[in-house]
Order: structure tokens, then sequence, then C-alpha cells
């Protein structure tokens, strides 16, 4: 469900099994099983499966998107049993908040998740997502935050603004997104600490959406913790700040013959999401059944 966002991942976009993390050993508290009964209903922000530095980090975005974007975000409207659902082994939990724009903001979707599986070969895997989709009548990119966590010392970072029209044939958009962003200087920063390394997704669909200064990489070390609070953090605060300043409350307002193919290309986007990523690890971690329920409703927005 990368887990559900992108993205459901990917962004969406990504692969809630990536190969660098299909043989976790992470240790989850046993409080988190308490947390999860049937009786105790989890909200998306309590991220009850993290440490404190990544909830604290997920947190603060969460809320920093609602904050500024809360005069032109509907209240969430999924079903009870989307916002929070388990398998019937208790084995997998996922949680879903999303929030649509009103009909005279750019904001298209806000889309929040977690999620926890306990895999048979020992150990967890922890995702935790922030995406945003805008609508077509802007051009500027989307966001994507995913970490996706195997162990105490391993963890896969996704961070990027994917972007919504041809680089190579508007290079204009290319240096007012990316270049006079500098948001290549955070990809660099982490790229140039030796506890970091490339992460390449199995997903050649994920590498082709993805911009030229996405944060694709790999983690680890007995310090994870620190490098999110020292590194990570910091920097996924500063990209998110960028796309609210230049992408969101930018001038970014397109012609009604680009938003033809910006609807379509979205369309397309959204579509590829529930293809490649849900419809095919949903119902193998939550079953059939509630993996419908689940896509009936994200169909709708999507």
């Amino acid at each position: 469900m990368a887990a559900l966002t992108v993205h459901f991942s990917t962004c969406s976009f990504s692969n809630p099994h990536p190969p660098s993390v299909r043989n976790p050993s992470y240790s989850y508290p046993s409080r988190a099983r308490i947390s999860c009964s049937a009786s105790t209903p989890m909200s998306f922000t309590d991220f009850p499966y993290v440490s404190s530095p990544h909830k604290d980090l997920m947190v603060e975005l969460v809320s920093t998107v609602e904050n500024r974007l809360d005069s032109i975000l509907k209240p969430c409207s999924l079903p009870a049993d989307i916002q929070s659902y388990q398998n019937s082994t208790g084995t997998a939990h996922a949680a879903l908040h999303l929030r649509s724009g009103v009909p005279s903001s750019q904001i298209d979707f806000i889309l929040g998740s977690w999620l926890h599986c306990e895999l048979p070969t020992g150990g967890a895997l922890n995702i935790t997502s922030l995406s945003a989709y805008l609508n077509s009548s802007t051009d500027a990119p989307n966001l994507v935050v995913e970490l996706i966590r195997s162990s105490p010392t391993s963890m896969v970072l996704v961070l990027d603004l994917p972007p919504r029209k041809d680089i190579v044939l508007n290079p204009d958009y290319l240096k007012k997104f990316y270049e006079d962003t500098q948001l290549e200087q955070h990809r660099q920063h982490l790229m140039n600490l030796t506890e970091v390394t490339p992460y390449f997704s199995s997903s050649l669909y994920f590498r082709s959406v993805v911009s030229p200064t996405a944060i694709l990489v790999k983690i680890e070390t007995e310090t994870l913790d620190e490098m999110i609070e020292t590194h990570f953090g910091p920097i996924a605060k500063e990209v998110l700040k960028v796309w609210l300043d230049v992408c969101v409350f930018g001038e970014n307002v397109v012609s009604e013959s680009e938003r033809d193919y910006l609807k379509n290309r979205d369309g397309m986007s959204k579509r590829k999401t529930i293809e490649i990523d849900l419809e095919s690890n949903l119902p193998r971690l939550f079953g059939q059944e509630t993996a419908n329920h689940v896509l009936e409703a994200l169909r709708e927005v999507f």
C-alpha cells in the first residue's frame, strides 16, 4: 500500500515489499498489539507501530499540510471501517486518511496512510505515507512522502514532487519547480552520507514518473532514528514547504486547452496506482472482501 498512497504510491507510487526489505527483523513493541484490538479503533495520526522520531515527523508533516490547507479541504468522509482496518488474523493493520479539496481550490485530494504487516519470516514491515494530488486547474507537481521501515536499522525513503508535464518539452517547468527551488541540494546531501545508498524500485512505471530530484534512498544504520531527526526530517519539511509555497500557493494557473491533457494524465496515474499497487497487494494482505471494500471507496475518489 506503500501502501495505499503513491502512490499508494507510487507513488503509489511503490511496492510495499521492495527487494531491499523482504527479510525484515523488526520487532515492534507489545503495546502496539494492544492498540490494535478490534475494540480500539486507531486514528491515522496514531502511527502506533513506529518509533517516536518517525511518528513525530509524520505527525508534523500531516499537521503542516492540514493547517495550511484546512480552509480549502473537506473533512475526511471515508467510512470508519476504512479509516482503520485489519485482516482476519490480526497480522496486518492499516489506516487511511483522505480529504478532498473544495471545488474552488487547486487541491484534488490529500491522502495519508500507514501499514503494519507481520511477516512469515519474522519481524514486520511498517510503512507511513503522505501524498497530495492537485487538480487540472494547475500543472504544478504533486507530493509524495513515504518511509518504509523493515527493521530498527533499515529504512527506504521516498520523497518527491512528481512532475505533471513532460520536462523535456517544457524546460521552464524544470527550472521553476526543480532548479529555482534548489531541490537537488537535498538529494545530494543525503547521498553524501555514508549510511545512505540509492534505492532502485523494481517497478519500471514508478521509476518513469518520479522527478530528476527525487529522493529514493535506503538508510542502513544503528542510529536510524537520529538520522530521521537530523537529516531526513529537516529535508522532508523543507520539501513540503516548497510544495506548499510554490506548487499550491504559487501562480500556476493553466489555460483551458491544457486542462484536458492534465485531466487525462492525472486519471491515468490514478488508475495505475489502483492497478499496480492496490489491486495486487490489498487482497494478499487483508483478504479479498476487505480489499474490495477499500478499493470501492478509493475508486470513488481516484
